[in-house]
């Protein structure tokens, strides 16, 4: 379960907006993040693993409290068991395949490595560069390190956004079968109404209100 109750001012192209988010997210779900670029979907992200800090509020992940501005309360990405994948990868190019997934794990889990290998269809390119991979390879790469660590959340900032609709739909599988295989609670940013559809439990519409509410994947 995550218990979101935070407000954080935004500068954005209509000017400035405070987003508010008040909702619980059952455990285990997948919940998407649906809105237009801008209306804070990355930055509520950002708020859950420790990257932005709310103006004020409170975050629980599980039993735990890891941000609670009237009691002073902030814990470090490093020690919320959130794993993010990032836009833009950020994997290390001094590091082959399984090395990049390897280097997530708190304590090295050979099985759970090349389960992700296989799940991630990434067997044959695992002593593989990451430098000598396609966009579609370094995506597969950046959501099996995501998932190595075995996260209690997963955050996921628009993961399919420059792959074609094949790879896609490929990626769309292995991100539901890894989500169930793990039982993370996931949130995933996309502005794909049918990806949301198939994919997602719940939507959370980002927008100029505050958000206190689910919509079902098929109202979008």
């Amino acid at each position: 379960m995550i218990y979101i109750d935070v407000e954080r001012k935004m500068l954005t192209t209509d000017g400035p907006r405070t987003l508010e988010v008040c909702v619980e997210i059952p455990a285990h779900e997948l919940v998407c993040l649906f809105g237009k670029s801008g209306a804070g979907k990355t930055t509520l992200l950002r708020m859950l693993c420790g990257l932005f800090t709310p103006d004020k509020g409170v975050i629980r992940i599980g039993d735990r409290t890891v941000f609670d501005s009237s009691k002073k309360i902030n814990i470090p990405p490093q020690k919320r068991n959130v794993g993010y994948m990032f836009q833009d990868y950020a994997l290390f190019p001094n590091m082959n395949v399984e090395e990049n997934i390897r280097f997530a794990q708190d304590v090295r889990n050979v099985e759970e490595i090349e389960k992700l290998l296989h799940t991630f269809q990434l067997e044959q390119l695992r002593r593989q560069s990451v430098n000598r991979l396609s966009g579609g390879q370094k995506q597969r790469v950046a959501l099996a390190r995501a998932f190595a660590r075995k996260p209690e959340v997963m955050l996921l900032d628009e993961p399919l956004s420059s792959v074609d609709i094949e790879l896609r739909q490929s990626l769309q599988n292995e991100i539901l079968k890894t989500h169930e295989l793990f039982q993370s609670t996931t949130v995933m940013v996309s502005h794909d109404k049918e990806e949301i559809r198939r994919l997602a439990t719940n939507v959370l519409r980002i927008g100029k209100e505050k958000i206190t509410a689910f919509e079902k994947p098929t109202n979008l």
